[in-house]
């Protein structure tokens, strides 16, 4: 990448470079979401060198690790590889694509208790694969996650800096002025289109070309149906396309294994999903009863709706056209209001989401009564529920049934694209569609 893209994981990197107490960080995230650039421009801008380990690509590397795992060994051998000095303090030791040396993520606990002082940071982008049949140094590594770029990243990537500076966070007490909820809108508008895959925010900032991004969308999902394929031998890659380009069509939808693949065995589809899933290019999110916390407590295994991971890619596989995302007045009526649901998960995702890095929902399912609240967060203790809706206050059924069956619950959210103020209905707090995020 040419342009320099800020990302909020700066913030994290700096009070994990400055700890007292430092442990090896591992950044876990889909591929091509920007790790590798991230930490290759965090280690030049605050290191004096930063020695780089690809896995991956590089497979003679792996020899270091073969023998001995004690940490000054192999900074001995590392600086003789890549003729570099490693210096504890002053050096940033980046492996990336860990996942591929079994080895490498075992030295990690050593480097923790023998050579502390060394900055030692990693990036896996199919971890998850790796943690089933590797043995994993728990307690001895911290973790930090990256997603695509949020709306606020797209729009400093954008040069739209003041823009950025006039979107609150949902709990503060601020509003939007109208001229700047205008400006807010129209990005938001090409943000759903290019989404947050930085390649493809890099191209449309640089051109303005929205075939250049779909080339890219292109190119980035066939990368990770051959990535899944070779690092999953479980995979069936005919089962696993038609998952990928089904789950998008789903987002916001309640679904079943059925709904996914009519033409292969549930067992076989629900495999694929689950490589999806822990690929991290989908989030599920379950239903949860909502009557206390955790969330995670009342969450039911077998009802759940899907999230894609970037709502450009989404999109794009949907083949909706991107005219309507363009021209349209009100983002939460296009496409089911799939759409305007795709890009709130994104962004709470992206701020942490509820617990554990998940996101839940609510759902009643009775005959003739059946009701949903599209996001259900946990915050300072509180139970939050999140509806995206056009603005309506006499359509917002779901959420008073879900106050009346959780009367424990203060205070509800409704976000929607045509309104740019604060506006209190009872229980409910209604705010723009883009101030969805923590």
């Amino acid at each position: 990448m040419d342009m320099t893209m800020q990302r909020n994981i700066n913030a994290d990197l700096m009070r994990w470079m400055h700890a007292g107490s430092r442990k090896p960080l591992i950044i876990r995230g889909a591929r091509q979401v920007g790790k590798t650039y991230t930490v290759k421009e965090f280690g030049k801008n605050n290191f004096i060198n930063c020695v780089v380990l690809d896995f991956e690509r590089d497979r003679s590397v792996h020899s270091v690790f073969q023998k001995d795992l004690k940490p000054d060994k192999i900074v001995q051998e590392l600086e003789i590889y890549t003729e570099s000095r490693i210096v504890p303090g002053k050096t940033l030791l980046f492996f990336d694509e860990i996942q591929a040396c079994e080895r490498a993520l075992m030295s990690l606990r050593y480097f923790y208790e023998e050579m502390p002082g060394l900055h030692v940071l990693a990036a896996g982008s199919l971890l998850e694969f790796a943690m089933d049949f590797i043995s994993f140094p728990v307690g001895r590594v911290t973790f930090e996650w990256m997603r695509p770029m949020t709306f606020k990243e797209f729009l400093q990537a954008a040069g739209k800096e003041i823009l950025a500076e006039n979107i609150p966070g949902m709990f503060e007490e601020k509003s939007v002025p109208h001229v700047a909820h205008q400006a807010i809108m129209e990005q938001l508008r090409a943000y759903c289109i290019v989404g947050g895959m930085p390649q493809a925010v890099q191209a449309f900032i640089a051109t303005g070309s929205l075939t250049e991004v779909k080339k890219i969308h292109d190119d980035i999902l066939q990368s990770y149906v051959q990535s899944l394929v070779k690092y999953n031998a479980k995979a069936h890659i005919e089962s696993l396309e038609y998952v990928m380009t089904t789950v998008p069509a789903q987002v916001g939808s309640q679904i079943k294994y059925t709904h996914l693949d009519r033409d292969r065995r549930i067992e076989v589809t629900k495999t694929s999903l689950k490589i999806l899933e822990k690929a991290l290019l989908v989030h599920v999110i379950h239903s949860t009863h909502a009557s206390g916390l955790p969330l995670g407590a009342g969450a039911h295994a077998k009802i759940f709706k899907p999230l894609f991971l970037d709502i450009g890619l989404m999109q794009h596989i949907c083949g909706l056209d991107p005219k309507e995302s363009l021209s349209a007045a009100d983002l939460t009526g296009i496409y089911r209001g799939a759409i305007a649901e795709q890009f709130v998960g994104q962004e709470l995702l992206a701020a942490g989401g509820s617990e554990n890095n998940k996101l839940y929902y609510w759902s009643r399912l009775k005959k003739g009564s059946s009701a949903e609240v599209d996001f259900v967060i946990a915050r300072n203790g509180k139970i939050i529920p999140i509806e995206v809706k056009s603005g309506s206050a006499g359509r917002m059924r779901s959420l008073h049934v879900f106050f009346a069956e959780n009367p424990h619950v203060e205070k509800g959210y409704v976000l929607s694209s045509t309104t740019h103020e604060r506006q209190v209905v009872d229980k409910c707090l209604f705010l723009p569609l883009y101030l969805g995020w923590g």
